[in-house]
């Protein structure tokens, strides 16, 4: 059981911001987790994946617990499926292209989103018209208050838009995922910019969507060990009619997704945008001006900057729109 003890975060966060933890481990196994857990009931526990999909304002006064399982296996296959296993620690880019090379079908649509596959389940990752939630089948974890090893399946997760059982009660922590992949592949046009991009390709491979997927990331989105961020910062806000139809009075090109249920789904970019927040600057804090939703640090190493310049977007937002954005990313 290896601890360490007051180890600066700078580099376990994508926006690089500094703090120091009292307490540091990084468990090989689901068994060394356990005993992490059992050892320290009293300590305050935070999951540390890959640092995408978090930030840090001040000290951590506690244990952060930083899983490093790594591996891919095939647990079984049939002539039109297969079930593979990934340990949490793996990079999620590397999971995926592995799959592709392999021409395994149903995660192409995610290339490209930076983090651990055992991040992939907390936010119920998703992008062009795929969800992560569709290709999982199980889940493996260890309960952080009692250190059992625990595995979901894909209901008890509870899945829901960049949500689940594991983002709402931070209880379990997770070691591996296991995945149900197809070895059948056909494109069906989701997502209208994915469809240009492959426009006059006749029959796209899982390949050609891939390469298409990261041709269209990597315009878009910056580099983060160039402009440091964490991705999507807010959530695309969820409406009920009547939101939607006040909404479309004000913004007439407002983008609107019926999701069901009288619920609709809008674009936090559009609404960054019009606010006039698309490359807009504080100091060393701003959005990229390629892309309204995304949040990068010029070069502060002190998360208050960014937590401020959120809550600025925010505020302006509700003021012209009524609508209150929820960030993706968690702030501690």
């Amino acid at each position: 059981m290896n601890i360490q003890h007051n180890i600066q975060l700078q580099h376990y966060n994508s926006f690089r911001t500094k703090a120091l933890t009292k307490l540091f481990c990084e468990p090989l196994t689901p068994e060394e987790l356990s005993e992490i857990v059992k050892a320290f009931p009293g300590e305050k526990k935070l999951i540390l994946g890959a640092g995408f999909n978090l930030f840090f304002t001040e000290d951590y006064d506690g244990l952060i617990i930083r899983p490093a399982m790594k591996g891919i296996n095939i647990l079984s296959e049939t002539d039109s499926e297969v079930v593979l296993e990934a340990g949490a620690a793996e990079d999620w880019d590397t999971f995926v292209e592995y799959a592709v090379s392999k021409g395994f079908a149903g995660l192409e649509n995610l290339s490209l989103i930076p983090g651990s596959v055992g991040a992939s389940p907390v936010q119920n990752i998703g992008a062009y018209g795929t969800e992560v939630k569709d290709s999982i089948i199980h889940v493996n974890a260890v309960d952080i208050r009692s250190g059992e090893i625990t595995i979901f399946t894909n209901e008890e997760c509870l899945f829901a838009y960049r949500d689940s059982i594991f983002k709402r009660n931070c209880r379990y922590i997770i070691t591996s995922v296991i995945f149900r992949l197809s070895k059948s592949f056909t494109y069906k046009e989701k997502y209208i910019d994915l469809s240009r991009e492959l426009e006059g390709v006749p029959s796209p491979t899982l390949l050609q969507v891939r390469e298409a997927i990261i041709r269209i990331r990597t315009r878009k989105l910056p580099d983060y060990t160039v402009l440091p961020n964490a991705g999507s910062f807010f959530k695309n806000p969820l409406l009920t009619k009547e939101e939607k139809e006040m909404l479309q009075h004000k913004l007439v090109d407002l983008p609107v997704y019926n999701v069901g249920e009288e619920r609709f789904k809008t674009s936090a970019a559009f609404l960054i945008e019009k606010a006039g927040y698309k490359g807009r600057r504080r100091g060393m804090v701003g959005t990229y001006e390629h892309h309204s939703l995304i949040i990068v640090n010029y070069g502060t190493d002190n998360g208050k900057e960014i937590a401020d310049f959120m809550r600025e977007i925010q505020n302006e937002v509700s003021q012209q729109f009524e609508v209150m954005l929820e960030p993706e990313v968690w702030i501690f």
